[in-house]
């Protein structure tokens, strides 16, 4: 189609303001001009007329003769550079006046109709007005003139609106000649524009094609400022996070694949050698626990993987309630007594306030218990790990640090990110990302803090309203 693409639709957009001003101007501006014209001109009829009105009505009153009547009009017409008509008023007001005098009769094949003559014989005051004759208009302008308490005849003065009609044409050429050269220039200026923004947008399609045959590595060059620009912008950092994704999600399988495989090959060895071979009960016990261990594996993973996708999907409930932060910490902390003491850990829980938030009690453990697994499985041996709740500015925070080596600055930014596992170490990379998404949906927020020797991550939640200072 013509109009089927964004350069063209432009271009015509631009074609039809542009139409649409020229149209204004030559339907407004024109009449308005045209109007105003001819107003002055029936303005300056008004004064000639009243000031010649004043002196024939003068002289007619002192009984000038017919043939001074006609010097006089001649002299007025002469001086007003217009033509002067005295009528006499008929006695029937249907049948028209006669001339008495007329400063150009003997030059004019036409005599007027003077329309404007009969309305000031029929009001006394003076009348104006436009009359057409033969083919051209004219304006005229028409005093009365008194004689014995009653009006008897009617000065009129004309002039010809040509002039007028010939500037009004002239603007009116002249609008046409400039606005088709406007169109013109509109159209060719708007398609030239839609075109240099069709090839960004071309640009933008043909990254986007790339972008979904899984190409990452294809910037879009793009530096306008305009909504293009932004929007290239946009589409690069998208393209970045969409790399990371992928590079996180193509790890997070190769992950994931030595996650699963190792616990499955090692429980398919165990569940051989105890079908085959006949170990003694201190074997036997060894081989369970370490089938235990790789079954944990395997159900944290899983459970993961489930929460994950009940996050994404947006069905997982999170409920409201009071939940005490400092409690739950130290119910969460016993349940990892025995792993902190494998570890050699020592797991401290500080309340030094009640920290009460409104929040899901079940999450919240949930998000301890992921930040506290994370603790001691990222640092050494021996490592000091505490938990502090408080309040501050209206919310309820509980912080979990631990005195390992610390994060570096590119962990530190990625560290929430899903499938991300920066240490090399066993695991999905998801509890941090999980963890942070349970935060939001409790309108509360996770974040992290590391420096070397130092690493604490702060939940913080709404607190519960009223709660005492």
């Amino acid at each position: 189609m013509i109009l089927g693409s964004v350069r063209n639709r432009l271009a015509a957009l631009f074609f039809v303001i542009t139409a649409a001003a020229v149209g204004f101007m030559y339907l407004y501006v024109v009449p308005q001009l045209r109007s105003n014209l001819t107003a002055q001109k029936l303005d300056r009829l008004e004064q000639v007329a009243s000031a010649e009105g004043g002196r024939l009505d003068r002289a007619m009153r002192h009984g000038a003769s017919r043939a001074q009547v006609h010097q006089l009009v001649m002299s007025a017409g002469q001086r007003a550079d217009a033509r002067l008509t005295v009528l006499r008023v008929p006695s029937n007001p249907s049948k028209p006046g006669t001339v008495i005098a007329d400063s150009e009769l003997d030059r004019a094949a036409t005599v007027p109709d003077y329309p404007t003559a009969t309305a000031a014989a029929a009001s006394g005051r003076p009348s104006s007005g436009v009359e057409e004759i033969a083919g051209e208009r004219a304006g005229e302008v028409a005093v009365p003139l008194s004689a014995g308490g009653g009006t008897r005849w009617v000065a009129v003065v004309s002039t010809s609106l040509a002039d007028v009609d010939d500037t009004v044409a002239l603007v009116r050429r002249q609008i046409l000649i400039a606005g088709s050269i406007a169109l013109v220039a509109a159209l060719g200026a708007g398609w030239l524009a839609a075109r240099a923004h069709a090839k960004r947008l071309a640009r933008l399609e043909a990254a986007a094609q790339k972008l979904a045959e899984g190409d990452f590595s294809t910037p879009m060059p793009d530096e306008g400022q305009d909504e293009v620009g932004q929007l290239a912008s946009t589409f690069n950092e998208m393209q970045q996070r969409l790399a990371r994704l992928d590079s996180a999600r193509k790890e997070f399988i190769a992950n994931a694949s030595h996650e699963l495989r190792t616990p499955i090959f090692s429980l398919g060895g165990f569940v051989e050698l105890l079908d085959e071979d006949e170990p003694d009960p201190a074997v036997r016990a060894e081989f369970v626990n370490t089938m235990r261990e790789q079954i944990a594996r395997l159900t944290k993973l899983t459970a993961d993987l489930l929460d994950l996708s009940k996050l994404d999907a947006d069905v997982m409930e999170v409920s409201t309630d009071e939940v005490d932060l400092g409690s739950v910490a130290r119910a969460v902390t016993d349940e990892f007594a025995p792993i902190a003491s494998r570890h050699g850990s020592e797991v401290a829980v500080h309340t030094t306030e009640a920290a009460v938030a409104m929040a899901d009690p079940d999450r919240v453990a949930q998000i301890i218990r992921i930040l506290l697994d994370n603790a001691l499985t990222h640092t050494p041996e021996g490592t000091s790990i505490s938990i502090t709740s408080q309040r501050r500015d209206g919310a309820a925070t509980l912080a979990v640090a631990d005195d390992g080596p610390g994060l570096a600055p590119h962990d530190r930014n990625r560290v929430f990110d899903r499938f991300y596992t920066g240490d090399r170490v066993s695991g999905s990379g998801l509890g941090l990302a999980i963890a942070r998404e349970l935060a939001t949906r409790m309108h509360g927020e996770l974040v992290v803090e590391s420096r070397r020797g130092r690493t604490r991550f702060e939940l913080e939640l709404p607190e519960v309203a009223g709660a005492p200072a």
